[in-house]
């Protein structure tokens, strides 16, 4: 499991990393048959529908907590975070959500050294399904919160959060500042990763900052005066979060300090803060990863106290459970050392996660989750207790 801050992440597309004896890490170029950018550029970028029965639409909150001073650049003032709210909306016309922006795209292109591989413009114009200022349908959700992995901002995982929406769910899929390569805040302001140069070594100081992020959007979402327009279709009483490497780790820390998350999902991510002795109180949680043992998820598996599962995916990557190979696929930038194709990846994905919260947040039976499976042959149930 990828586990290293900037520079040791896999590339954006699915290009691979070289892992070197020192614990270091570099990209590797891009292969000599990648198309270049006039190849590229005539492609249009397309998420998979969502397999759900509802329209989804979206919301953009710029939230600011005037308590916390930014822990990465203090002279900043207050903390700031993006969030884009995907809900169940009613069917009708209306233009279609942006992917990404072209500066935060170009960043993270420039950062992958991708930028003569793939045009921002190719990557920001990816087709969503989710329509902006969509009206919502009636009724109560369950939230799920989405945390992405660090360097990486909120729109890899746009994939699982138009799933989620589409079945019957609000989402948060949350930026914090300074902790992705680019990401876009009001007034056209690119916050760029003051964490990658502070950060030598991941340790607690990243999930335990999301955890007190997370908390915060609960209470601007849940609490009194809240910040979005649709509040009152969250029933606060159902609450999970989900996240990609560290911000899967960051589940777990907010479930550790917020009783309010009743579920968790970690996407690949180690424990770097680890798991409390005492557990989380009997709340589920599940990681889904690659093949082979993490050392933090052997050492807090003990720990987690409820019901749990453990899921291994053959022939994945440390991105598999992201956008990324999908947009690989379409592009022919995905490693033949990840065989998994971008179709699977994504099915996989979607399909155990949206299991998980149903029957956890909507106590829906999932039998997929007590077994193997012949429609996943890929994914091993590696433990359950």
């Amino acid at each position: 499991m990828n586990r290293l801050p900037r520079g040791a992440t896999a590339a954006l597309l699915g290009l691979s990393l070289a892992f070197l004896g020192s614990g270091t890490a570099h990209a590797l170029p891009a292969p000599a048959d990648a198309p270049m950018a006039s190849d590229s550029d005539r492609v249009r970028l397309e998420l998979p529908r969502p397999t759900g029965s509802l329209t989804v639409g979206r919301d953009t909150l710029h939230l600011v907590d005037t308590d916390r001073p930014d822990p990465w650049v203090p002279q900043a003032g207050a903390r700031e975070l993006m969030v884009s709210l995907y809900y169940p909306a009613r069917s009708g016309r209306g233009r279609t959500a942006p992917y990404m922006t072209t500066d935060e795209a170009r960043a993270f292109l420039e950062d992958r050294d991708l930028a003569g591989v793939v045009p921002a413009e190719t990557l920001s114009g990816t087709r969503t399904h989710a329509r902006v200022g969509a009206t919502p349908v009636r009724g109560r959700f369950p939230l799920v919160v989405l945390s992405p992995g660090f360097t990486t901002n909120r729109s890899t995982l746009t994939l699982l959060a138009e799933e989620l929406a589409s079945r019957g769910y609000v989402v948060a899929a949350v930026d914090h500042a300074y902790e992705s390569v680019g990401t876009t805040f009001p007034g056209n302001r690119l916050l760029t990763c003051a964490a990658c140069d502070k950060v030598a070594e991941p340790d607690e100081t990243v999930p335990r900052g999301r955890a007190q992020d997370v908390s915060f959007v609960l209470d601007r979402l849940t609490g009194r005066s809240p910040a979005w327009r649709h509040a009152d279709m969250i029933d606060p009483t159902r609450i999970g979060m989900a996240g990609h490497s560290i911000g899967g780790a960051s589940a777990a820390s907010t479930m550790t300090g917020d009783q309010r998350v009743r579920a968790g999902v970690n996407l690949d991510g180690s424990f770097f803060d680890p798991v409390p002795a005492g557990g989380l109180g009997g709340r589920p949680f599940m990681v889904l990863g690659t093949e082979g043992e993490d050392a933090t998820w052997v050492r807090d598996w003990p720990k987690l106290d409820g019901w749990k599962r453990w899921l291994t995916v053959a022939g994945s990557g440390h991105f598999t459970f992201t956008d990324v190979p999908v947009l690989a696929d379409q592009l022919g930038l995905l490693p033949p050392e990840e065989p998994l194709s971008g179709e699977r990846s994504q099915k996989i994905t979607r399909r155990y996660v949206a299991a998980f919260f149903d029957l956890h947040l909507k106590g829906d039976s999932q039998p997929l989750l007590d077994g193997p499976s012949s429609q996943y042959p890929e994914v091993r149930i590696h433990r359950t207790s």
